[in-house]
């Protein structure tokens, strides 16, 4: 994985007025946290660190006040309807140290005639060096038949990556596809309701025929 070098300035406002003030100048607040040291409030360009948050789990090279950490995002808040970059959450990393991560699965090929696929893992959890964590797994179904199921355990990861969600987590699923259902119920109600009518209407008008 790449690292993405990003500078940060030290922040000492806070509060809701402090952060506006901050996206304003197309900066974004944040906390850099992690190995023991305390938190840290810093500022960070909203423009490079919205093109850095593109890659899932990216690794931040940041030069904070004459020094370098190694971080990773771990909460990132967004405006639910603008989709800016509001605030940031960064955990600090050593090269070499392994950290829990949530990694996107991907399902490719295509499947078999008459099937479906469904995706009941968006994303697996597991244990990565902090500067080798994947961006991606990916499931290929071609030729699975119809009944298939792929749990976690069988989703194969690069060495030295540890599975942490449940190993029996069903991940991919190989269904058939819904066949649409006969007509019934009330649209054969339907149509036995004017026989019905018409045979009611012929019984009415027997006893008058009989009587003349």
């Amino acid at each position: 994985m790449a690292e993405v070098k990003i500078s940060a300035e030290s922040r000492s406002e806070f509060g809701k007025g402090a952060a506006r003030r901050i996206r304003r100048d197309h900066k974004v607040p944040g906390v850099l946290y992690g190995h023991g040291q305390d938190p840290k409030h810093i500022t960070l360009p909203g423009h490079d660190l919205m093109l850095a948050l593109k890659t899932a789990n990216v690794l931040l090279s940041i030069d904070l006040d004459g020094k370098n950490e190694l971080a990773i995002p771990k909460d990132v808040q967004r405006d639910p309807i603008k989709g800016v970059l509001e605030h940031v959450d960064l955990l600090i990393v050593k090269r070499g140290e392994k950290v829990k991560v949530e990694v996107a699965l991907n399902v490719i090929g295509e499947p078999v005639p008459d099937a479906m696929v469904a995706q009941e893992l968006n994303t697996l959890e597991v244990m990565a060096e902090a500067t080798h964590i994947p961006t991606a797994f990916d499931v290929d179904i071609t030729d699975r038949p119809i009944g298939s199921q792929i749990l976690a355990k069988e989703i194969d990861l690069p060495t030295g990556v540890e599975l942490v969600t449940d190993p029996e987590h069903l991940a991919v699923n190989i269904i058939p596809v819904p066949v649409a259902a006969e007509p019934e119920g009330e649209e054969a109600a339907e149509g036995a309701a004017p026989a019905a009518e018409a045979a009611a209407e012929t019984e009415g008008d027997a006893p008058a025929e009989a009587a003349e």
